[in-house]
């Protein structure tokens, strides 16, 4: 079993900054993939950014030069650090691990095995 907290989410304004974090339980924190997902009212939820125990990373184009994904396995954590943020970034943001990685980071919310409550960011134009 898996829990995840996130916190981090908030107002701000676009063009600014924000720092995701997500704290996770277990002792095989380190072994699994980690996902960062958003989801917008009335929209599906969809991939943001993913990172593998050895810190290979994956993007949405999206958020592709914006957004980065990190980790620290030593304390089981996750960062979502968003940078240049846009009016359409404002979602719930979810933090997901997926516990039987493949050599690709996967993308889909359906691959994903444990899920955080989530954290709302909104963008302000």
């Amino acid at each position: 079993q898996v829990q995840l907290v996130e916190s981090g989410g908030g107002l701000v304004q676009a063009g600014g900054s924000l720092k995701l974090s997500c704290a996770a339980s277990g002792r095989t924190f380190s072994s699994h993939a980690m996902g960062w997902f958003r989801q917008a009212p009335g929209k599906e939820r969809e991939f943001v950014a993913g990172i593998k125990r050895n810190d290979r990373t994956s993007y949405a184009d999206s958020v592709k030069g914006r957004f980065t994904i990190s980790r620290d396995n030593a304390k089981n954590m996750v960062y979502l650090q968003m940078n240049s943020l846009k009016p359409e970034d404002t979602a719930v943001y979810y933090c997901a691990a997926d516990v039987r990685p493949l050599l690709l980071i996967r993308t889909a919310a359906s691959d994903y095995d444990y899920w955080g409550q989530g954290t709302q960011v909104t963008v302000s134009s």
